[in-house]
């Protein structure tokens, strides 16, 4: 029997994996409650007079977990300074990203048996570069309706030029709307590619999230870019 050596890497902060977990249960009432507010009904409870599920009651809740969501993204960004794992963007400048990306793809098209290993694969970092681009949509959109019949309101100073640049509020509400299918488009296919990369290549996605730490077999190519594992304090770096 070969023994086979594993490598640990602590690669996300806590900070980065409680902004995911927010942002995750966030997307989902930001979704659901966005579809009812988009088509307004009412759940009556056994005394007709009242019901919880009203859409002023919606509303609330989808303000609620925009604000949560983005009080969510300083925990993102105070990750990003604490711990080299916790990057906002990828490395554009470095040779390596673009030569991964080809890797990448070359195997997920099949060219390829299997792609070098990496801490972080480059086609899922790029990808989170869009969702921040949406996300960014999203709140100028959504805070931009938030003030709109509140000229004075600090939401409107900051994002009332939305409507202006998109000509009236319905147009700001179709972005939206439209924006927010997009995102949950991403979340399946992240969530397809987070499970086949857990079990087909042993990348510790799903568990990593969890944990921080991604349990791998061999060097990754881009093990420079955070602390070494901690399972060898040797300095050594991948070329």
């Amino acid at each position: 029997m070969r023994e086979v050596k594993r490598r640990i890497y602590y690669v996300f902060s806590p900070w980065l994996r409680a902004f995911h977990w927010i942002m995750v249960v966030c997307i989902c009432v930001l979704f659901a409650t966005g579809l009812m507010i988009t088509e307004p009904w009412l759940i009556y409870s056994v005394e007709p007079t009242f019901s919880g599920m009203t859409t002023d009651n919606i509303r609330n809740i989808h303000f609620l977990a925009a604000f949560i969501f983005m009080g969510a993204f300083i925990l993102r960004i105070y990750g990003f300074y604490v711990n080299r794992g916790d990057r906002l963007f990828p490395r554009f400048w470095e040779g390596l990203f673009w030569r991964a990306i080809g890797d990448v793809i070359l195997h997920y098209i099949f060219v390829r048996y299997e792609h070098k290993s990496y801490l972080r694969n480059p086609i899922a970092r790029m990808s989170y570069t869009l969702l921040y681009v949406l996300v960014a949509i999203e709140v100028v959109t959504g805070f931009g309706m938030y003030g709109a019949n509140e000229p004075d309101s600090v939401s409107f100073l900051l994002f009332g030029w939305v409507l202006t640049l998109l000509g009236n509020e319905f147009m700001v509400h179709l972005v939206h709307h439209y924006v927010a299918w997009f995102i949950i488009l991403f979340a399946i296919g992240h969530l397809y590619m987070v499970i086949r990369a857990e079990f087909m290549e042993g990348e510790s996605e799903v568990s990593s999230m969890f944990s921080g730490r991604k349990i791998l077999t061999h060097v990754p190519l881009d093990d420079y870019q955070i602390n070494h594992p901690e399972e060898e304090k040797t300095g050594r770096r991948a070329n």
